[in-house]
């Protein structure tokens, strides 16, 4: 007796797999020639393999015409079937046989984050985690973690979202960085040089604009329309430090995103102060922070922001 948890259980009551396999085939092309071609067999081992089925179910699945077969109500039946199984089969040993398509992560995070921090960081994610495919979602607009937009998201700000598990990665601060061309060392020669600005988006809690450096600073802005006559504005911040690097002005850069830049000496930042924007925060959706191929994403992207 088969009793619950016992490790016995009942053979399956199923006629050969070969003799199923020569059938579905037989009945898709609806001719032996050609489910022989599919199965690399003779045609006289489909028409004995389907005989054999025949005997073994007490009735006939096919009408044997002149040079044509048909099905019979029963043969349709087991078609159907057997088509519906044999599917459901391919796509599970699919499956298996390409790993990597159930390993893909898709982190999410800001443009300049993307292209300043992660992108440079690739060919040293694969090294490190090479049985996980990385998606990179780089938009400013923030997506929901939570109804599985994407898997995994670093984010600005403060890192109390509800519904997400977050863990700090590093603080963020812009200072007033320029090209060394411009010779600027002095706050007091900055109303002689172009601003550089750029759109922070609307969610932003502390964005770091030009009218809030002065006020941190102690220093009078230059009036409504002086500041903005002599200012170039972007969209984005790679823009901006672009516009920085040609000596075009003085730009309020993430000293993150920037390091680079400034370690070469492409940047110089001549003065303080550098304002506190939040932290960079690694978050998941809560119960997925476990998930083996997301945990392999958050282990590593922590260990390169602690390298940095």
């Amino acid at each position: 007796m088969n009793e619950p948890g016992s490790s016995v259980r009942p053979a399956r009551r199923l006629p050969p797999l070969l003799a199923l396999r020569a059938f579905e085939a037989a009945a898709a092309h609806l001719s032996f020639q050609r489910a022989a071609l599919e199965l690399s067999v003779t045609p006289s081992a489909i028409s004995h393999q389907v005989r054999a089925l025949e005997d073994t179910l007490g009735q006939p699945l096919f009408r044997r015409l002149t040079r044509q077969l048909a099905l019979t109500p029963a043969g349709q039946r087991l078609f159907d079937d057997l088509r519906t199984g044999f599917d459901v089969l391919e796509a599970g040993v699919d499956k298996l046989r390409r790993p990597s398509a159930s390993q893909a992560v898709t982190l999410t995070t800001n443009t300049a984050f993307a292209a300043r921090w992660v992108l440079p960081r690739i060919e040293a994610f694969r090294t490190a985690c090479p049985g996980v495919e990385l998606r990179l979602h780089a938009s400013d607009t923030l997506v929901d973690l939570a109804r599985g937009d994407a898997d995994i998201a670093i984010r600005s700000g403060r890192g109390n979202w509800p519904g997400l598990v977050s863990r700090e990665l590093m603080p963020e601060r812009y200072a007033p960085l320029c090209s060394p061309m411009l010779g600027l060392k002095r706050v007091a020669d900055l109303p002689k040089h172009q601003l550089i600005h750029c759109d922070w988006q609307p969610h932003a809690i502390a964005p770091a604009v030009w009218p809030r450096w002065f006020r941190e600073a102690g220093i009078a802005p230059p009036r409504g329309r002086a500041m903005k006559s002599a200012a170039l504005s972007f969209s984005d911040e790679s823009h901006a430090m672009l516009a920085a690097l040609g000596g075009h002005g003085v730009a309020l850069l993430s000293l993150t995103l920037s390091a680079p830049e400034i370690r070469s000496g492409a940047l110089v930042q001549p003065f303080g102060p550098a304002l506190d924007t939040g932290s960079y925060f690694l978050a998941v959706a809560n119960g997925r922070e476990n998930e083996a191929p997301v945990r392999a994403v958050w282990d590593w992207i922590v260990s390169q922001a602690a390298g940095d």
